[in-house]
């Protein structure tokens, strides 16, 4: 009787301890899929799924997506290219580099058309077109949006090589956290409305919208701020904000996670209506993009990708899917 009692016990100890073992297993992969988004990014796909019929015709559609150029090395350049965003007028794209601090024009393919020192400025880090060959350049840290106008020659074309002094352009200073190195880390500008969307990398992850920029400039008029933090609460479903974009066709903010590997459109009403992984085999892509530090989207569609060091990446919609 002992021992048969001894051996019941036995096996209930084993089977508790599977028991607990398979409890903790099950803890752990739900920590992991809550900590890095997972459950939601499996809502999203269902949400957006069922709703694609709807969307696809008015909207961005990141789902359609499918790498082009696939992590292109821009061998003039050796660390720290950072910001992204499109010049219509020129068909180029804007880059900046920070430390040294520079600015860089880019062909469509990835190469570099015009370079120019950011004498004075620090920590440059997002970028956004403002039109009339102006663009508005970020310095994370102090969190002042500095107004610069393009270097062109009587042609018409922009310079190769320049410089440009900081003390020479007109900014605007938000201050509206304290400084660290998680300040504005995207821009993204809606040139029919005269609204910039500043993005803030993380702890917390904010998004202000700021209106009336070319206005400021014209009649002297202060800026209107608005926060639309509560969308990014509420709505994204990433660790962080690395860059912005805004589609002009659509009218939709396209915003970038390089912790999350991740792009996301939304609406101005905040509501998220598609996403696209950017890890390893998504998207056509041979490998994950490795630090994604600008995203921006001309007015065909296409859209690139810069990373750190000095990669980029152009992706075109698939008419398949």
């Amino acid at each position: 009787m002992y021992l048969k009692a001894k051996a019941l016990l036995t096996r209930v100890l084993k089977t508790s301890l599977w028991v607990w073992v398979m409890l903790c297993l099950i803890l752990i992969g739900v920590f992991q899929l809550h900590t890095h988004h997972l459950d939601d990014r499996l809502y999203y796909w269902f949400k957006t799924s069922m709703h694609a019929a709807d969307w696809q015709e008015q909207s961005v559609w990141l789902p359609a997506y499918r790498v082009e150029i696939d992590a292109k090395p821009i061998t003039e350049i050796n660390n720290n290219l950072s910001g992204l965003t499109f010049d219509p007028d020129l068909n180029l794209l804007w880059a900046v580099i920070n430390g040294p601090n520079e600015l860089l024009a880019l062909s469509t393919e990835g190469d570099i058309r015009a370079r120019y020192t950011l004498d004075g400025f620090d920590d440059v880090e997002a970028l956004a077109y403002l039109g009339n060959g102006q663009l508005i350049v970020a310095e994370e840290r102090k969190q002042n949006l500095v107004i610069v106008s393009i270097p062109m020659n009587d042609d018409g074309t922009p310079q190769a090589i320049g410089a440009m002094r900081y003390g020479e352009y007109p900014s605007i200073t938000l201050a509206l956290w304290d400084e660290d190195n998680k300040g504005i880390e995207g821009l993204a500008y809606d040139l029919k409305n005269d609204r910039l969307y500043v993005a803030k990398e993380r702890d917390p992850i904010q998004l202000l919208e700021v209106s009336g920029i070319q206005a400021s400039l014209e009649t002297g008029l202060s800026v209107q701020v608005r926060n639309l933090s509560d969308w990014v609460k509420d709505n994204v479903f990433a660790t962080d904000l690395s860059s912005a974009t805004f589609d002009q066709n659509s009218g939709h903010l396209i915003l970038l996670s390089d912790e999350s590997k991740l792009l996301m459109e939304m609406t101005v009403e905040g509501q998220v209506i598609s996403f696209r992984s950017l890890s390893r085999s998504f998207a056509g892509l041979r490998r994950g993009i490795p630090q994604a530090e600008g995203v921006s989207i001309d007015e065909n569609g296409h859209l690139y990708v810069v990373s750190e060091p000095n990669l980029f990446y152009r992706f075109t919609p698939d008419a398949d899917q």
